[in-house]
């Protein structure tokens, strides 16, 4: 019965991976397939504006993103809010030319509030994570302080 369940767990683990991989694939090609194609779009307008090149930091900050889960299989919080405050920025650019009445402005001033707050909580998570560290790094150390003990008992 213990084999089975083994057998089990590991086959279960194996469909997770496979997903899991097929998933970043997928996302990945899908934010190459994307920038590319509003690259193409700027090359054909002859010129770059700054919501544009904003455009391609998002771009640039998924693929980070992706690649950093693909290997460590942690989603990185701080590339979150990294994408969360350069679309915010960019929503900013947009909207500052069409500030004609009050209702804008306010949309204005909370989206720069939002862009303060995001950009504080980038700060804290950077702090606590090098004050405390990542509980996954202690089980991690853990593992590796058990391998090498035991490899030194034998």
């Amino acid at each position: 019965m213990k084999d089975i369940n083994k057998k089990i767990h590991q086959f279960g683990n194996f469909l997770v991976e496979t997903f899991h991989y097929l998933a970043l694939f997928g996302i990945g090609s899908t934010i190459v397939w994307s920038a590319s194609f509003d690259f193409l779009e700027m090359v054909k307008a002859g010129h770059a504006t700054l919501e544009d090149i904003l455009l391609l930091f998002i771009y640039l900050e998924l693929g980070a993103m992706v690649g950093i889960y693909f290997r460590t299989h942690r989603l990185p919080v701080q590339f979150l809010i990294y994408i969360a405050i350069t679309a915010l920025s960019r929503h900013l650019v947009i909207d500052v030319r069409k500030v004609a009445d009050e209702f804008h402005l306010y949309l204005l001033l909370s989206t720069a509030v939002a862009i303060f707050i995001l950009s504080g909580a980038t700060w804290v998570l950077s702090y606590t994570t090098k004050l405390f560290g990542c509980p996954d790094d202690e089980v991690e150390n853990e593992s590796i302080n058990s391998e090498t003990s035991n490899s030194k008992k034998s």
